[in-house]
């Protein structure tokens, strides 16, 4: 059960760190790096990042992102099935 609540902090982080990044990009201020924001996606936060890129129409027209992060997350998931089911 603490996965779900470790799946759930990592994914609030992810769509708050999207948009600490959108606002600071507006101001001109020191940026969160793209490597921090996937490394986010890696530890699965990819949910939280996602719905943090569509929320605040941010680096959404980086391929990077836009294809990046939601073929991690289905990476993912089948990882966690072959997991599942193979075990």
């Amino acid at each position: 059960m603490e996965w779900v609540l470790y799946f759930l902090v990592i994914n609030v982080i992810g769509f708050g760190m999207m948009g600490v990044d959108k606002q600071r990009a507006k101001k001109g201020e020191w940026r969160i790096s793209e490597r921090t924001l996937f490394l986010l996606v890696f530890a699965g936060g990819a949910v939280g990042i996602y719905i943090g890129m569509k929320w605040f129409r941010h680096k959404t027209k980086h391929a990077s992102f836009t294809q990046g992060v939601p073929g991690i997350f289905l990476l993912q998931i089948m990882i966690l099935a072959f997991i599942i089911f193979f075990n």
